[in-house]
């Protein structure tokens, strides 16, 4: 039988034995909250009847990857980012399920708002994890381990999934405790941990200095190979390092870093409203592509994909890039700064259409990607012209320019295309490339995140 979640803290608490309270006034709480295996437990709610099996979300072609894994898969060593055919390899009956990345994002927004009825300082970092600043909340809604109990009942009882929470006065240390916290791998599902992990104030330290080095931010392969020369093993060994010899071994910047971290040091707060700054979508082929006009067509695909989130985003960009990945795994990228901000599909479909065509693609293309950078507010000094022509896709590189009529009169267009793509689907309205005998193909945000799920 599966175990069930703990819903309380249970003895996870790391206390000075003099240490101050939790709610003393002046220390920050600061929450970290993970959701438990997302993708998957997602899917399971879709498909009950798979619980107790090895369960992967990803790409099941020979080129995909593992966005997720099941505790029971996980106990065979299959974990994110793992190449799926390895994952194969590991755990021959497991069960893949291609990723569904809209409707993750729908949960996610849900969840989110769940955060958000507690604080609005909330910063997410993806779909399934976030940093949130309580402190605010205390009088009102309790201490840290009492929200983090809440928020985890609240989520279980309205979405039906679990996580695990990490309760601190720092982020680093809020993110670390939630390790303590999260289930653990088992062949028949998994067994549920505390739920919640605290760091109280005053015992920053006596939770910190145990943990191998490479527990911090910061501490990769290259770092900790340094570190290790001069006898560094756990963080304790580290913070009594002297600072100078830090940074002759790792650099003035990264030693600086690091022994701030060692010393419990974090001084970031949470940023509940991150500054968007690149929008991109990129996709892996089940086999390599040599046409360059079936190229450009994929790049109109991704280049209206991409536009359409600048729009939601209610910005404009200045800069297009395109990324070619070729079979041997080389990859090259190609920007331009074309002299109009652009926001429109075919807007960005010319741009990264010319940067393709400089591109010789005979070695044979494994991934291509179209993106904008140097986001803006419309209008900001950018010249952004808006056409008719351009949202139905029928202007363009491959023809003459229309002529630009009254520019908010097109600018209503556009926002009409907009519209109806909200209403009646991605494939509304679409850039006549787009349509083939076979139907009509869009790219949705997530499509081919994680590798093509079969060959051909």
């Amino acid at each position: 039988m599966q175990q069930r979640p703990r819903l309380e803290r249970r003895g996870v608490a790391t206390t000075s034995k003099d240490g101050p309270p939790a709610d003393r006034p002046g220390a920050r709480t600061i929450l970290h909250l993970d959701m438990d295996a997302f993708f998957v437990s997602v899917e399971l709610l879709r498909r009950p009847e798979l619980r107790g099996q090895p369960v992967v979300v990803g790409g099941s072609g020979t080129r995909g990857v593992v966005a997720a894994a099941s505790y029971e898969a996980r106990s065979y060593g299959v974990f994110s980012a793992m190449p799926s055919a390895r994952a194969r390899r590991l755990c021959p009956d497991a069960v893949f399920l291609p990723g569904d990345h809209a409707h993750y994002a729908e949960v996610s927004e849900r969840v989110m708002a769940i955060l958000r009825s507690v604080t609005p300082l909330v910063e997410p970092l993806s779909l399934d994890e976030a940093f949130l600043d309580v402190t605010g909340a205390r009088r009102r809604a309790g201490d840290g381990p009492t929200i983090a109990r809440a928020l985890r009942r609240r989520i279980l009882d309205e979405e039906r999934l679990t996580c695990s929470v990490g309760v601190a006065p720092v982020k680093f240390l809020a993110k670390l405790a939630t390790n303590d916290a999260k289930p653990r791998p088992s062949r028949t599902g998994p067994v549920f941990g505390p739920g919640i992990s605290v760091v109280e104030p005053g015992g920053e330290l006596a939770f910190l200095h145990p943990l191998p080095v490479e527990a911090l931010w910061g501490v990769g392969p290259a770092t900790l190979g340094r570190l290790e020369r001069y006898g560094i093993r756990t963080v304790g060994d580290l913070a009594q390092m002297p600072l100078a010899t830090l940074e002759g071994a790792v650099g003035k910047a990264h030693g600086r870093h690091l022994h701030d971290l060692a010393h419990a040091v974090d001084p970031r707060s949470v940023e509940p409203a991150q500054e968007l700054k690149s929008i991109s979508h990129e996709e892996t082929y089940p086999t390599d592509r040599f046409d360059p006009a079936e190229l450009r067509t994929e790049a109109v695909r991704m280049a209206d994909a991409v536009a359409a989130r600048l729009r939601r985003h209610g910005t404009v960009a200045r800069t297009v890039t395109v990324k070619v990945r070729f079979g041997d795994f080389r990859t090259i990228t190609r920007s331009a700064t074309p002299p109009d901000a652009v926001a429109t599909g075919p807007a960005v479909a010319r741009v990264a259409k010319d940067l393709l065509a400089l591109v010789d693609v005979s070695p044979g293309v494994r991934l291509l990607g179209v993106g904008v950078s140097n986001l803006v507010s419309p209008g900001a000094g950018t010249g952004t012209q808006l056409s008719l022509l351009d949202a139905l896709g029928e202007g363009g590189a491959d023809g003459p320019a229309p002529a630009e009529p009254d520019a908010a009169a097109w600018a209503a267009a556009t926002d009409a295309v907009d519209r109806a793509r909200e209403r009646y689907g991605a494939d509304a309205v679409v850039p006549a490339s787009l349509a083939s005998p076979t139907g009509i193909h869009v790219r949705r945000r997530g499509d081919q995140q994680w590798g093509p799920d079969q060959e051909g």
